[in-house]
């Protein structure tokens, strides 16, 4: 039994005999194959039964990656003594062509602006006590439509001026709602994988934190992500608008006023201060407090990192929060920190799993593609797991190694002559090749 086959060996209930056998013997080839990873790439590297052919009907084919990297990620998990968290993000994938199902234009980190290409959101279980990112859920995000520019009314000789609004609150407009938001098509996107996913999790984990990055540092994320019935992990703007909790004395007349003093940032008061460190002319001081913000429907756990450049002055702030008003600084933080660890996945499926390199344009064969790479992190964590790897890049050699192995012994003559041994010794580097030689007769 080949070590593929016993890491997938609780995957057979949830796949037919076909789709099993055309899952193992791609993910054989994916682990020692070189150079670009395509269809026809793969191809190149399987063993009997994985013809191109064999590899394109698998591309379409529906398949629940969900519940095939739960069944994967469960074992890892299930020993876990400590906390797990629910990490999300966007990646893009950049494509050059017209015709990619889900083809539009997305925002990269890496080139800082928004290039054409398609994007997958990706949910993954974090496990915090191993530090490691397990990535369990991947659909495609719809491209948006493009969008008309306003034509240009016409000029006038004579027109009127139009007429400002007087100051004040405008007569018969009602207090809004702030619990009941308009999700964005983003928002609801997440929200759907979030059920899905809690579901599929059922009473073996359960989630207590949902990390995200920026993106959703506003009161529509808090209430969506509060919806269901996990707590929201952000960063706020630098510049957010927030304040204290009102403290003073009640008079007796009107509302009990809601908001205190403004928050300062450069002026914290120092009985929120929770750590004060200065490593290599960096004063780092960490502030904790609960905030409320006018546009924010409920008070934040408020956590502000502030650092100072000692020799030039220089000074800078981040705005950590949480929903869960009991959640220490320390540990916020550090939740916050690992939800980078999804990055690291998203490098390895570029790197290593074919996520940058496919050339696939139909839809369902576009999100295979993309799972496939994911899936393919979660099958090296768990080899590098029990192997004495510390790399995919170490996983892949031995495996790339292997494969030539089994071929030499193949070909390898009863009788080994000593004057024909370079023949047969020449027929181990053209595995893998696009093109062979032909030897004339």
């Amino acid at each position: 039994m080949s070590e593929i086959t016993t890491v997938f060996r609780s995957l057979q209930p949830l796949l037919s005999a076909t789709l099993f056998r055309q899952l193992t013997i791609i993910s054989e080839a994916l682990l020692m194959m070189q150079g670009r990873v395509t269809m026809l790439g793969i191809s190149r590297w399987t063993r009997r039964g994985g013809s191109y052919r064999t590899i394109q009907r698998f591309f379409l084919t529906r398949l629940n990656w969900a519940e095939l990297n739960w069944a994967l990620i469960k074992p890892q998990l299930t020993h876990c003594q400590g906390v797990v968290l629910i990490g999300g993000d966007t990646t893009t994938v950049t494509k050059a062509g017209k015709i990619t199902a889900g083809l539009g234009r997305f925002f990269s980190s890496i080139y800082s602006r928004a290039v054409p290409g398609v994007a997958f959101e990706t949910l993954s279980l974090i496990d915090v006590e191993a530090r490691r990112s397990w990535p369990i859920l991947m659909e495609q995000v719809a491209p948006k439509p493009p969008q008309k520019k306003p034509a240009k009314a016409k000029q006038k000789g004579t027109s009127k001026k139009a007429t400002k609004r007087s100051r004040g609150r405008p007569k018969g407009s009602k207090n809004k709602n702030q619990r009941q938001v308009a999700l964005n098509t983003e928002m609801t996107q997440v929200k759907a994988m979030l059920t899905r996913l809690l579901a599929l999790l059922g009473d073996t984990l359960a989630p207590v934190y949902f990390v995200y990055d920026g993106a959703f540092g506003n009161n529509a994320a808090v209430q969506m992500t509060r919806s269901v019935g996990l707590h929201l992990i952000s960063k706020l703007r630098y510049n957010s608008a927030l304040y204290f909790e009102w403290s003073g004395v009640y008079s007796g007349r009107g509302p009990r006023p809601k908001y205190g003093q403004r928050v300062n940032y450069q002026d914290l008061p120092s009985e929120h201060l929770k750590s004060d460190t200065t490593k290599q002319a960096v004063r780092t001081r960490i502030y904790q407090f609960t905030a409320v913000h006018k546009k924010f429907a409920d008070k934040l756990n408020v956590v502000i990192i502030h650092k100072e450049n000692t020799d030039n002055g220089k000074v800078s702030h981040i705005i950590l929060f949480s929903t869960d008003h009991a959640l220490g600084w320390e540990a916020l933080v550090d939740y916050y920190r690992l939800r980078f660890q999804i990055e690291f996945n998203f490098r390895d499926a570029k790197q290593h799993w074919g996520l940058e390199d496919f050339m696939v344009t139909k839809a369902q064969a576009v999100l295979n593609a993309a799972n496939i790479s994911l899936f393919m992190v979660n099958v090296s964590q768990a080899m590098l797991a029990t192997s004495q790897e510390q790399s995919i890049l170490d996983l892949k050699s031995r495996h790339h190694g292997i494969c030539y192995a089994q071929a030499l012994l193949k070909i390898l003559p009863k009788s080994a002559d000593v004057i024909n041994i370079e023949d047969w010794i020449g027929k181990i580097p053209i595995l893998g090749r696009i093109h062979t030689t032909k030897v004339a007769a």
